[in-house]
């Protein structure tokens, strides 16, 4: 009897030490799902239970449990006071924002680390100003004088700064800046209650695209690389490694996904924020409004620079953030190793999303993406492709004969070669009735004037083509 007690006494110890060893590790994600530069860090990650699937189950983490949670946030701000408050162990942001995260976790004697870029731009496209569809105001040269209003503290703050110095202005006697975040400047648009406003993505396009709204002025006009990425709190990363890269492996095949089948996904974005479809494949279709990637490309680096400078310019900076120690590509080079991908190679590819396809109209091949237009038609799930505008506004014309509305029309601006909503764009028709297609009417009529041909809007366009044909 003695023996016996002893014994089930032992089991039992073992077993009280077993379950004591076991350990739930909360792995706390703040992401922006209206920011849908962030989808591959965030919203197509959590949708798709991809953290899941990489989560390590072995070794150390053999008996784990894992307590994941997800909140969601409409700025950076925010974000990062839940992660300094450790409320969150990994967060996605924009480069200003970001680096406003690293300021303030070393202000509470705390690090951050910047881990990965999921989107951005090199040329700056993304951020943007938009006017009131009746406003006069054509380019932010017409802005002097006025009231502008960008969600302070944000990648388009930064934007905005460095654009007003690119004219020559005082920000603080030329204009009035103003703090609004985008939820309340859309309605403010709607009412003419603010003259311009600035905002980062998708709010520069998305207010154009609902029709209250006019882009006037694009990001890469300021050369102001920006992007969109993710950060971890250093201490929780250096605890736990192998969490930090099953994050960034979710991530890489959350953008490989998207680049297989981005009208889908597009389509998944706007069922969870309400962003439209169509504004989501402007951004991350085929030649896209912007890149994604995971790769710290140099002028990303130079991005998170420019924006711990603003701060300090702000004074919401104090003293140095040291951006060798606050951005790392340490995690996301083991992450690229574990999918069998080359990070170095990719980080001289500065390629948008490639376009591989037949023009809808012609059945050739697409060879050269300058002039590129796209119709995605209603009730169809893929958008069709042509070689140039002519083809995809005779195409148009023949499908709306038959009964088939376009959903969206894109173009490529001719000069910069970001994507355009054709239906907002100005168009330049040269002799032969070569249309090129511009983001203003001012870069559109330089273009006409140095190398002959007619500015024309998009009616005008589809008219042009239409007598022609």
């Amino acid at each position: 009897m003695k023996r016996f007690g002893l014994g089930i006494i032992a089991a039992f110890a073992t077993a009280w030490a077993g379950t004591a060893s076991a350990e739930t590790i909360r792995v706390a994600l703040g992401t922006q799902d209206t920011t849908i530069n962030c989808a591959t860090g965030g919203l197509i990650v959590r949708e798709l239970k991809l953290l899941e699937k990489y989560l390590p189950r072995d070794g150390k983490y053999k008996d784990v449990t894992y307590d994941i949670q997800w909140k969601n946030f409409t700025s950076g701000a925010p974000l990062t006071n839940e992660m300094v408050a450790g409320k969150l162990d990994f967060g996605a942001m924009a480069d200003f924002p970001g680096s406003l995260n690293g300021v303030a976790f070393q202000k509470a004697g705390r690090r951050s680390l910047f881990i990965t870029t999921l989107s951005g731009s090199t040329k700056g496209s993304g951020n943007g100003i938009v006017v009131p569809t009746s406003s006069p105001a054509q380019s932010i040269a017409d802005l002097k004088g006025k009231t502008i209003s960008v969600p302070f503290a944000s990648t388009s703050h930064g934007m905005l700064l460095r654009a007003i110095k690119a004219q020559g202005w005082n920000p603080e006697t030329d204009v009035n800046i103003v703090t609004q975040a985008p939820e309340v400047a859309g309605p403010a648009l709607q009412t003419n209650k603010i003259e311009a406003h600035a905002d980062f993505v998708p709010f520069a396009e998305l207010f154009p695209w609902r029709g209250f709204a006019r882009k006037i002025f694009d990001g890469s006009q300021a050369d102001a690389p920006t992007f969109h990425g993710a950060l971890v709190d250093a201490e929780y990363a250096e605890k736990y490694p192998e969490i930090v890269q099953a994050y960034l492996s979710a991530s890489i095949e959350a953008d490989r996904l998207f680049a297989a089948e981005p009208e889908k996904y597009s389509e998944l974005i706007a069922k969870v924020t309400g962003i439209e479809a169509e504004v989501n494949y402007l951004f991350h279709g085929p030649l896209g409004l912007q890149t994604r990637g995971l790769t710290w490309k140099p002028e990303y680096r130079q991005a998170v620079q420019t924006s711990i400078d603003t701060l300090k310019l702000l004074k919401r900076a104090d003293g140095d953030l040291d951006i060798d120690k606050f951005v790392t590509d340490k995690y996301i080079r083991a992450a690229f190793v574990k999918a069998g991908r080359d990070y170095d190679t990719e980080l001289k590819d500065y390629a948008q999303l490639a376009l591989k396809a037949k023009d809808a109209l012609t059945g050739a091949e697409i060879t050269d993406v300058s002039r590129v237009a796209q119709i995605w038609v209603k009730d169809e799930p893929l958008v069709r492709h042509y070689a140039s505008p002519e083809n995809a506004l005779k195409a148009l014309a023949t499908q709306e004969k038959d009964g088939k509305n376009a959903r969206v029309v894109y173009a490529q601006d001719r000069e910069s070669g970001i994507k355009l909503f054709a239906q907002q764009a100005w168009f330049v028709r040269a002799a032969n009735g070569e249309l090129g297609a511009f983001l203003s009417r001012g870069a559109a009529e330089k273009w006409a004037a140095a190398k002959g041909g007619q500015v024309v809007d998009f009616a005008g366009a589809r008219e042009a083509v239409v007598v022609s044909r």
